[in-house]
């Protein structure tokens, strides 16, 4: 039977040659963990090869999907108790009537007709938003807002971005569910309607990567109960 012959001692690398690989291994580690690890895992990128490579709007959209994770998790936690005000609307009314007296023989009196004046209709523009919100995002900041929809409700929408063009990421999560419904990179403003694919939160994810600080203005109307700031 035939066994591997054992090297001899002339053919072991040397200290020196170990030293030297393992310096080279090191630095080769180094550079993958600042062009590569860091800007897809961390949307870290000190050397600028992680966005010319694509790595680092991967890590940004990993470091948004974790943000808003966190934030849904935290907005679930919250439970919301009914107030006294509403625990006691169920209770009747009294009303008290007095017994009218008649007396004999009044005299009839003659009523005289008034012609009611229409009432003015409101304003498309007034009754078109039930809520509007304005925040202002320094350079890089985020926030988000929710509202509380039951599958099928439809909500008109409207905002735009004063100062600046702005990300977004329309979703909406609950039920054990969630969706994306429309992302834009570089949007000024957006308008339209949101359907919700099943109950839950539906709403819209926004970040400033202008170098200025900007204005969101964001309008909701339509089927749904509340409008609330996530983040």
């Amino acid at each position: 039977m035939y066994n591997t012959d054992i090297p001899n001692r002339e053919e072991l690398p040397g200290t020196a040659k170990l030293i030297r690989s393992t310096i080279i291994a090191a630095i080769v580690a180094v550079v993958l963990l600042v062009t590569v690890v860091m800007p897809a895992e961390y949307s870290l990128d000190p050397t600028g090869v992680g966005r010319l490579l694509g790595l680092t709007e991967m890590g940004e959209i990993k470091e948004q999907l974790a943000e808003e994770a966190a934030a849904d998790e935290a907005a679930q936690l919250v439970a919301v108790q009914p107030s006294a005000e509403q625990q006691g609307s169920d209770v009747a009314e009294s009303v008290v009537t007095e017994p009218v007296r008649e007396e004999a023989s009044a005299p009839e009196v003659e009523v005289a007709t008034v012609e009611e004046q229409p009432a003015s209709e409101p304003t498309t523009a007034e009754s078109r938003w039930q809520d509007e919100v304005r925040v202002v995002l320094t350079p890089g900041e985020g926030t988000e807002f929710k509202l509380t929809m039951e599958e099928g409700a439809v909500a008109r929408f409207s905002w735009e971005s004063e100062g600046g063009p702005i990300n977004y990421d329309t979703h909406g999560n609950g039920s054990g569910q969630s969706i994306s419904y429309e992302k834009g990179r570089g949007v000024p403003e957006d308008e339209g309607e949101l359907v919700a694919a099943f109950t839950g939160n539906h709403g819209w994810f926004f970040r400033n990567r202008n170098d200025n600080d900007i204005t969101l203005v964001l309008r909701t109307g339509g089927e749904y109960g509340q409008l609330k700031k996530v983040l």
